[in-house]
């Protein structure tokens, strides 16, 4: 069995449901889009009942500069699977080019994490006696990366290109040089269908494509009822069917909740994946911004 063993692929960078509403995570050209100060919170807790699985928290703000221009985005990020972790923190800075009833931006990031390794944390049997020297000693490194993006938007259409890491930094605890972070590519697009007075329809997708696995996509629809309530389905190839809740409780104030239910083998050892996310816009002023915005 031993020598039947080729390799082992696992899920490197975070996924979100809402990615939607968490641009900026994915494409550093998307800082300033929404044309006032955005700060928006997200928490996924993955395959909930499965020890060790995912457990994400970003953090995001961003804001318009030199009459809208220019773009600024920080996001700050804590990304925990099994017994690794990865915590940092990611600058982007974005040019725009404004346009009668568009925008196009051209973003860069530069990112800063701590990655850590808890080795001495491992149950190796019930008893807790056994040694084993490859798990007596944590690892830790610090990761530098960058990343480049581009970003396309009307009030009722975006499309965008990205890829946030460009560097294959080796990552601690292995000699062999496959243990890597791999340059991944994200492709997204949404339009807005208004259908009468009370009712809009926003379709959106997502594809995803990383060296040494399939192309995913998610596939996402969202039916707006009165610019106040939103409710909505995703289905993620080769994994998931979701449900997704949105509320714009004020003009400044939106909270976004999803669950993720596994179309795998999965589905057997958890009870779903759960997502909640909260936007903050400020200075709001009547006339100058959309209500809702809808990306």
């Amino acid at each position: 069995m031993i020598f039947c063993i080729n390799n082992a692929l696992a899920q490197q960078e975070a996924m979100y449901t809402q990615y939607m509403f968490n641009t900026l995570a994915l494409n550093p050209a998307y800082a300033g889009s929404r044309n006032v100060v955005s700060a928006t919170g997200l928490i996924r807790s993955q395959w909930t009942g499965i020890k060790g699985a995912p457990k994400t928290q970003t953090f995001t703000i961003d804001a318009p500069i030199n009459k809208k221009k220019v773009g600024l985005g920080m996001q700050l990020f804590a990304d925990k699977l099994g017994r690794t972790s990865n915590t940092g923190a990611v600058l982007s800075y974005a040019y725009r080019i404004r346009m009668d009833e568009a925008s196009l931006s051209f973003g860069l990031q530069g990112s800063f994490s701590q990655f850590n390794s808890n080795y001495n944390a491992m149950e190796l049997e019930p008893s807790g006696l056994s040694v084993d020297p490859a798990f007596q000693n944590n690892t830790s490194k610090i990761l530098l990366n960058f990343g480049t993006g581009i970003y396309y938007n009307t009030d009722r259409f975006y499309v965008g290109l990205s890829s946030p890491e460009l560097m294959s930094n080796l990552l601690p605890g292995s000699d062999t040089k496959l243990n890597k972070q791999i340059f991944h590519l994200y492709l997204m697009s949404g339009y807005v269908f208004p259908l009468g007075n009370t009712f809009k329809l926003k379709p959106s997708f997502l594809l995803k494509g990383v060296k040494g696995a399939p192309l995913e996509g998610d596939v996402n629809t969202n039916l707006w009822i009165k610019d106040v309530f939103s409710i909505g389905a995703s289905w993620r190839s080769y994994a998931d069917v979701s449900g997704l809740l949105e509320v714009q409780a004020t003009p400044q104030i939106r909270i976004g909740y999803s669950y993720d239910y596994s179309t795998t083998p999965l589905s057997n050892f958890n009870s779903g994946s759960h997502e909640i996310m909260l936007r903050y816009e400020f200075g709001f002023q009547r006339g100058k911004i959309l209500t809702p915005r809808y990306f």
